[in-house]
């Protein structure tokens, strides 16, 4: 299955399979903001999501390319669970938007985790985003090596931005 998302989908479809999660989540994107969705009824913060999954024991990964804002941030200390348990890297080359959700499908595509990226935003005030979704086995394998690549720290010995790096993944690399 391929599937191609653009738009409002980004929202409908990949946000709302995060949700479904069984064992894992991997995330990577540029840019993170203070994403609002819809739960039942209710707006709550994304990250208010990512700390549900890991209260269900759900594995929830993030690298991000730099720190949020103090929307974010106030948002992320309204849920304590995530300062001890969200595995979260933050490397300044990542650009690539990347989610993997049980290591069974992947999206790869261009929105990052802001609101007129992913969220709630109007259709009017909303990036023009394109995407694919797949559980095709050579996409989800060359996806997962990717953000796994980054997770690592392989490539921070030949980054060459060391000095740009707040939080290098591996202190050795400094």
């Amino acid at each position: 299955m391929i599937t191609f998302v653009s738009d409002i989908s980004h929202y409908d479809i990949v946000l709302n399979l995060i949700t479904l999660a069984k064992r894992s989540v991997w995330i990577g994107t540029a840019d993170i903001k203070d994403l609002y969705v819809l739960q039942g009824s209710c707006e709550k913060p994304f990250v208010g999501i990512l700390s549900d999954l890991i209260g269900r024991g759900i594995e929830v990964r993030l690298i991000h390319a730099k720190e949020p804002g103090p929307n974010f941030r106030a948002d992320f200390d309204r849920y304590p669970r995530l300062a001890s348990s969200l595995e979260r890297a933050l490397c300044p080359r990542v650009h690539f938007k990347i989610v993997i959700i049980d290591q069974a499908l992947c999206y790869v595509g261009s929105a990052n985790f802001t609101g007129a990226g992913m969220g709630m935003k109007s259709i009017s005030r909303r990036n023009f985003e394109a995407g694919i979704l797949t559980d095709n086995v050579e996409i989800l394998n060359a996806a997962t090596e990717e953000f796994d690549k980054v997770w690592r720290g392989s490539e921070c010995r030949k980054c060459q931005r060391k000095q740009y790096c707040p939080d290098p993944i591996y202190a050795s690399h400094k």
